[in-house]
């Protein structure tokens, strides 16, 4: 596996611009930011990010490429996105490689993300001839009522560094057959990501004659602030922690404009007495390590009923004891490293603070130091038995941190489950009928997200996808999340000779 080949079949340059509309990649005045991988800790390129001249010609470049795109019939705009997607079959083994390489997360799951990015283009592509209205009654005579859904123009999507392409592709495949044009900041974390993307579909723009507008690319933490204070962007998709996401409501709810949050989340399973254990653990298990603990929807707490409390406990204990960590690009690996030196220290900093509320590690986490771990990145995943209202335990830790905590009945684990600020992804394991439909009843699991029978992770691109409380309320993907990248109209016509009012009002002249 030669990265430096594989970089090159992705338009990656020692030196990279992170300014582009369409196939135009503009040189800017903005400093370089190096990635880093944190797999060997080993630079892999440099992005030039965008100043304040780049953003503006960007700005002008979309708002003119809106202005054919929504004129475009969705199922043709349905062909660019079916094109799209069929590009990046092409470019799979690639990008998943780089997205592994770039973020650290095993390659199996980069080449999952990839194949999420293919998926979403082909529930757009449907969807593209299915943006329905509906038609009403009216109260007066001879006149027809009916609601319609327009786009609304420029959508600003900034991504995080955990799903470093897959959620920007949830966003703009819909966004896209809605007839909206799109503006992505990516996370400076892992921008070669982002510029490989934005090759990927420049060159399906190009080859369609499409203005080059229609997806643009600004790198760069200061872009964030301009997007969500921007006037011309009626739509801001944002995904990140709970504490960045309360900035952008708030900036764009100023404006008057929309906003898509995915922020944090803080999510459990409930482990029933009467539930397939050997299932039970599969699902814990990579619920709380898959992806070093980096995702929204990693598992942080079991709640796991006290009279198999100790049974599962240590059955958990022996499977931690069989994790390999290392190198994400290795497929015999189970945990690769965290993004950077910065989340290990928060890891630590968890740790501690834990022990000082009254956790009891039962496996104990550290960083790894030695040769095979040389960017410093690497760290141990760890369990320990705590109270559900400890501090530490109602945060969210971006790392592999497992909580375990004991529970009599099922009403007090919904209510220990729910008990957090967060609400984005929740489980129960249990093969009792009652307690599965009572956890997904209106008196059950209060977030946006109840499984039964499998773990929090991870998510179908067929549903729509969100949380509630402190996770922000946002739906991307599939169902009718749709609708929140268009504008709903209501129009009435009268096909009668006469003007009659509603409610009955006479007004005579």
């Amino acid at each position: 596996m030669n990265i430096t080949e594989i970089l090159t079949r992705l338009g990656i340059k020692e030196t990279n611009s992170g300014t582009s509309t369409g196939n135009n990649w503009l040189e800017t005045g903005g400093k370089n930011i190096v990635s880093y991988s944190p797999v060997n800790g080993q630079a892999i390129a440099s992005v030039q990010v965008a100043d304040e001249a780049a953003y503006e010609s960007v700005m002008k470049k979309a708002e003119e490429a809106f202005v054919f795109w929504r004129t475009v019939p969705a199922p043709k705009r349905g062909e660019i996105v079916r094109q799209f997607g069929d590009a990046l079959r092409a470019h799979k083994e690639d990008l998943g490689v780089l997205v592994s390489y770039e973020m650290g997360k095993s390659l199996q799951e980069g080449l999952g993300e990839v194949q999420e990015m293919i998926d979403i283009c082909d529930f757009a592509v449907g969807l593209s001839r299915q943006l329905y209205g509906l038609t009403m009654h009216s109260e007066r005579p001879n006149h027809r009522m009916y609601e319609q859904w327009h786009p609304m123009g420029i959508v600003g999507i900034i991504s995080a560094f955990n799903f470093p392409v897959a959620v920007w592709s949830w966003n703009t495949a819909l966004a896209w057959v809605c007839g909206n044009v799109c503006v992505w900041k990516p996370s400076s974390k892992t921008p070669l990501c982002a510029v490989a993307c934005q090759h990927i579909i420049a060159k399906v723009l190009k080859d369609n004659d499409m203005p080059e507008g229609i997806s643009s690319l600004l790198v760069g933490n200061a872009v964030g602030d301009k997007i969500n204070n921007d006037k011309r962007i009626p739509l801001v998709s944002f995904t990140g922690s709970t504490r960045v996401g309360r900035i952008v409501s708030a900036a764009v709810a100023t404006r008057f404009g929309r906003s898509i949050l995915e922020l944090g989340g803080n999510n459990a399973i409930i482990i029933s007495k009467d539930a397939d254990l050997e299932m039970s653990i599969i699902g814990a298990v990579f619920g709380a390590v898959g992806t070093a603990g980096q995702r929204c929807t990693s598992t942080r707490r079991l709640i796991i009923h006290e009279d198999i409390y100790e049974e599962f406990k240590n059955k958990l204990v022996k499977a931690y004891g069989q994790l390999r960590i290392g190198d994400p690009l290795d497929q015999h690996n189970h945990v690769g490293p965290l993004i950077d030196t910065a989340a290990v220290e928060q890891y630590t900093q968890a740790i501690a603070k834990g022990k000082k509320e009254g956790a009891e590690f039962v496996v104990e986490g550290g960083v790894l130091d030695s040769e095979a771990y040389t960017s410093g990145c690497y760290v141990k995943p760890c369990i320990a038995e705590v109270e559900n209202h400890y501090e530490i335990v109602q945060e969210e830790t971006f790392a592999p941190i497992l909580y375990l905590i004991k529970y009599k009945t099922l009403d007090q684990a919904i209510a220990l489950q729910n008990g957090v600020p967060q609400g984005l992804s929740s489980a129960i394991m249990t093969l009792n009928l009652r307690e599965a439909e009572q956890f997904l009843s209106v008196a059950g699991s209060d977030c946006g997200i109840a499984n039964v029978n499998i773990g929090t992770s991870g998510a179908e691109i067929g549903g729509a996808f969100g949380g509630e409380k402190e996770t922000g309320g946002g739906r991307e993907s599939g169902s009718d999340a749709w609708k929140a990248y268009m504008r709903r109209q209501t129009n009435t016509i009268n096909y009668s000779n006469t003007l009659p009012l509603a409610q009955g009002i006479q007004f005579d002249l």
